[in-house]
């Protein structure tokens, strides 16, 4: 009887260990997402030469910017629902939990990470000086662009940024 409770007690532990470990994992991506916004840059960027075209603001439109999609999520979620399934039922009927719990808890800790870093979005169009029309989706950084605002577009290698 009581080896049966140190096993009860011991999965317990386990339980609350990988539930933790799933929460620092969450956390950590969430912590882990990169700006994308006109005034984020990245290390790598500083000190480069970028060119810097100016126009016009035609029309500004709110949109989202999906969430990451790393294996982080979807394995600290099968840890969670595998250990939470393996402490239902007993033999044949644990295994079945235990598989069904970490699938259901894979699904789920993937939605959650992509929920979490989930982030507001503008698409600014801008016609720039020499007629050429571009659109520009960044990380809505709190802006408010202004359809007739002049702004600038500044661009290096593929990335291009609209800015005041």
């Amino acid at each position: 009887m009581v080896s049966g409770m140190r096993v009860n007690l011991n999965r317990s532990k386990t339980q609350r260990l990988a539930l933790v470990a799933a929460l620092v994992a969450a956390l950590g991506v969430t912590g882990c997402a990169s700006g994308l916004g006109g005034g984020a840059y990245q290390r790598g960027e500083a000190r480069r030469t970028m060119v810097v075209q100016y126009g016009t603001v035609e029309a500004v439109r709110a949109v989202k910017l999906e969430g990451t999609k790393t294996p982080v999520g979807p394995v600290a979620g099968a840890a969670v629902g595998g250990i939470a399934g393996s402490g239902v039922g007993g033999g044949r009927g644990q295994a079945i939990a235990t598989v069904i719990g970490a699938v259901a808890g894979g699904l789920a800790g993937a939605a959650v990470e992509e929920g979490a870093t989930r982030q507001a979005g503008v698409e600014v169009t801008v016609r720039l000086e020499n007629g050429q029309v571009l659109a520009v989706v960044q990380e809505d950084g709190g802006e408010n662009f202004r359809l007739g605002e002049r702004v600038r577009l500044v661009r290096d290698a593929g990335t291009t940024r609209v800015t005041r």
